[in-house]
């Protein structure tokens, strides 16, 4: 069976030790059935550096920011989310995270969100081998990257035949739903 959460998080900037998440959002397929999902705006923490052009990238106002839930709060939600499908005390009962440049970018955020609340088990959920969508886009692309300005997730969507509404980009679940559909085009043909 696999069970995998696709995710996607928009920040305050790129950088995971200064930045913080401010939405969240994930879709679990089993088997490659859509089974639930979740989007959540959070609160960034108190100390992190919020940059204007990562707002301007996502969308988010500043003075909204403080109105969002605060980090504790969503952990709180995600975790219920998470426990109706992982028993976090079975070390072999756990799910795939996948997104799209989530091993360099999404991975720490979503690592550091954990930590920031105090929690330290962010590894009772999820396998450390996470899925990396651009990665598997890259190889099956390889032939026409050449031919691509960017390898951005819009680009790769667009040139992969999937529409896009640009106006939702920058959207944490826009940005899942991109990414599952550009995973369903280029992930080995044994998982669907």
């Amino acid at each position: 069976m696999s069970r995998i959460l696709f995710y996607d998080t928009e920040t305050t900037g790129t950088d995971f030790k200064r930045h913080s998440i401010i939405q969240i959002a994930g879709i679990l397929e089993i088997d490659g059935v859509e089974v639930d999902r979740f989007t959540f705006n959070v609160r960034p923490h108190e100390k992190a550096a919020i940059e204007d052009a990562a707002l301007t990238a996502n969308g988010h106002k500043r003075e909204d920011l403080p109105g969002y839930p605060e980090m504790k709060t969503v952990l709180k939600g995600i975790k219920y989310f998470l426990g109706k499908y992982v028993d976090p005390f079975d070390k072999t009962d756990k799910l795939h995270l996948a997104g799209y440049n989530n091993r360099g970018f999404d991975d720490n955020f979503f690592r550091m969100f954990f930590t920031l609340c105090g929690d330290n088990f962010f590894g009772a959920y999820f396998w450390p081998d996470t899925i990396d969508v651009l990665s598997l886009a890259s190889h099956h692309l390889i032939e026409a990257r050449d031919t691509m300005p960017s390898f951005k997730l819009h680009r790769v969507a667009k040139t992969l035949g999937v529409e896009v509404d640009d106006s939702l980009l920058h959207t944490a679940l826009c940005d899942v739903e991109l990414t599952i559909a550009i995973y369903k085009k280029v992930a080995p043909t044994s998982l669907y």
